[in-house]
């Protein structure tokens, strides 16, 4: 397997692992995020403390599929390949506050007097719910969609009609986050998961894309040859 086959394939393992890390931990936040009186109550924290571990997993994920596809996107765009990984750690650093809110509920919980940190806990829950819209619901159009799809776009790594997913299904993401914050309507209602709905078949794609196909590139040259060469580093001659 040559590096570039080694790079497609290793970053669409991360896309998928972003997924299921993702679904899984939202999954095992459940009890503590809908019940208004968690903390005073029997409690889960086994399963909560499992779900901030699934959390970790797709922090690692999400950096790791920019970090991977930096070396191949910065050809095509410098600038918008270092955006995506800025707007990657920006996504991750609003996942870790989430998750320091979830675990601080449960040392709250565990404590023997509980009930005096309902209001807090409570607060903690409500920055948790911000840190989901700024984080997924908002950066996440900006990198994974309008940067990373315009990175696509341009390079013809992967099939362009798939890429217009991103470039279109990002800043729609972003949109609905923005009308989400003025209340328009809910973040979990029917608007909002029609506008997410491109985004989430774009990085899906990209995840399976890249793990069973890789790159669109030559097969049987070396990897220098294999490459698209941008349009801003050809030159003329004579």
């Amino acid at each position: 397997m040559n590096p570039l086959d080694r790079t497609a394939r290793t970053a669409g393992i991360l896309f998928l692992l972003t997924f299921v890390s993702a679904i899984t931990g939202a999954a095992l936040y459940a009890p503590l995020l809908s019940d208004p009186g968690y903390v005073t109550g029997p409690g889960a924290d086994t399963r909560i403390l499992f779900g901030a571990v699934c959390e970790l997993v797709l922090i690692i994920a999400n950096i790791g599929t920019a970090v991977v596809l930096y070396p191949v996107l910065r050809r095509y765009s410098p600038a918008a390949a270092v955006g995506y990984i800025a707007a990657r750690i920006m996504e991750c650093a609003l996942i870790a506050v989430g998750i320091l809110c979830v675990l601080t509920v449960v040392s709250l919980r565990q404590t023997g007097d509980a009930a005096t940190y309902l209001p807090v806990a409570q607060a903690l829950v409500a920055l948790h719910g911000w840190t989901f819209l700024l984080g997924p619901g908002f950066v996440v159009g900006i990198g994974n969609g309008l940067l990373l799809g315009f990175l696509m776009y341009r390079s013809r790594l992967v099939p362009r009609p798939m890429a217009l997913f991103g470039l279109v299904g990002g800043p729609l993401m972003s949109l609905s986050g923005i009308a989400v914050l003025f209340g328009a309507y809910e973040q979990m209602s029917v608007p909002s998961a029609l506008a997410t709905m491109p985004e989430i078949v774009w990085e899906v794609f990209l995840g399976v894309y890249l793990t069973a196909i890789g790159f669109r590139i030559k097969r049987g040259v070396g990897a220098q040859e294999a490459a698209p060469v941008p349009p801003s580093m050809t030159h003329r001659s004579g």
